[in-house]
């Protein structure tokens, strides 16, 4: 049970209720705001190359911070919603994150834009993914793969959003100017969602109650099984990174501008979230492992199609394609933990598991624009890509095997 739950007048409102749909859109909203702080960088990486007269490997450094601090954020904060809540923790997130884009704004060094980004913006943005998805779920029983997944689309709505937004403030006043209005507008908006989610969860469902769900059996213990999430979330996100972090560099190579490439970011992103509520459904359906299996090979299949077309209409299909592939993956890592883990450990074991995947994204964010300095091209970034996914599809395949075998180590959810 939430501690903060203890605090309140009045009890809070029941799991699958009204009021856990209205805190899911708040959520959304939260977290599409916030998810500034993961893409943001994604934007500006040309224009931060040309500024402080950097590599491509070198001006992927920030991603790769924003990354790092994303990942210990998810971690961190998760572990204090298990014992104080969602909303303080958050609270104090949300200040680091809208004081990371006024500070950013006005770094002299790629040394310092890269320390700005990773301390503060990618810690700060943490609170909107990990820790809100673990939040959420403990609201539902019944559409916990649907709540798990919308809460997540907020995310990509966010990645569907400012890279459309953030062209027109670089172009009017550049991408400082464009930092510290993000900045400003996070504190903003957030700062009030967030004190509008002070309510403590709910008690989980007890056995035989309505929408009660048992831990489910798995014959691996709970450290194996958190273990292999881990490798299999950093293979998966690894691949992934390599289109969402370098398609506004590849069409800038290619010729065809930022913009076009921010549109493509844009279309891939949204086609996530298109993905992730249909993986939702799914995963309510079908489970999260086998949800989560056939988006892994439906994304390796797709990273494939980035090789031979390059042309720009070709490359609007392939962002779409790949976006409809991949969008669901992320969430079924949460959906499998609330599966097969225990409801009070939810907040620290989905922050492990999504910090696993924001290291693949950091570390093959690093690697492809290190793959392009040695070779000068993304095609070799492309086929690393597809070989970590390889390295995903085959853990999350041993687990299938494993589900529905005799339970080594469970606690009920």
């Amino acid at each position: 049970m939430d501690a903060s739950a203890t605090r309140h007048d009045k009890p809070a409102p029941g799991i699958d209720s009204a009021y856990a749909w209205l805190r899911l859109a708040l959520s959304i909203l939260l977290s599409a705001i916030g998810g500034a702080g993961m893409w943001a960088v994604v934007v500006v990486l040309p224009s931060v190359q040309a500024e402080f007269g950097v590599d491509r490997g070198h001006a992927s450094l920030p991603y790769t911070a924003t990354m790092i601090g994303f990942a210990l954020g998810n971690v961190v904060v998760g572990r204090l919603i298990d014992r104080m809540g969602f909303w303080k923790p958050a609270l104090i997130a949300t200040l680091m994150l809208g004081a990371g884009f006024l500070l950013a704004s006005v770094t002299g060094s790629i040394v310092q834009f890269t320390l700005v980004q990773g301390l503060l913006i990618g810690s700060g943005a943490a609170v909107t993914f990990g820790p809100l998805i673990a939040d959420i779920s403990r609201w539902f029983m019944l559409r916990r793969g649907v709540a798990v997944a919308a809460a997540a689309s907020g995310n990509y709505i966010a990645g569907a959003f400012w890279p459309i937004v953030m062209p027109y403030g670089m172009e009017a006043g550049g991408w400082r100017f464009t930092y510290a209005a993000i900045g400003v507008a996070c504190l903003v908006t957030m700062v009030p969602l967030v004190l509008m989610l002070r309510r403590g969860a709910p008690v989980a469902a007890v056995a035989g109650s309505a929408g009660y769900r048992p831990v489910q059996s798995i014959s691996v213990s709970p450290r194996v099984l958190q273990s292999m999430l881990v490798v299999a979330g950093i293979g998966c996100c690894v691949a992934m990174s390599m289109p969402q972090v370098h398609i506004v560099a590849y069409c800038i190579d290619l010729g065809y501008g930022v913009a076009r490439g921010g549109e493509m970011l844009s279309i891939m992103l949204a086609a996530g979230i298109v993905s992730r509520l249909a993986s939702g459904f799914l995963a309510d359906k079908i489970g999260g492992i086998k949800t989560l299996l056939i988006g892994s090979v439906l994304q390796g299949l797709s990273l494939l199609f980035y090789i031979p077309f390059d042309g720009l209409a070709s490359l609007y299909i392939v962002s779409l394609v790949f976006g409809l592939s991949q969008g669901g993956i992320v969430p079924c890592y949460a959906i499998i933990v609330r599966e097969y883990m225990p409801a009070h450990e939810a907040g620290q074991r989905v922050g492990i598991v999504i910090m696993a995947t924001i290291v693949g994204m950091a570390l093959g964010g690093w690697m492809s624009g290190a793959i392009y300095d040695m070779t000068g091209s993304y095609a070799a970034a492309f086929l690393n890509g597809i070989g970590w996914n390889l390295l995903n599809v085959s853990v999350m395949t041993i687990l299938l095997w494993k589900s529905g075998r005799p339970v080594k180590a469970s606690a009920a959810a």
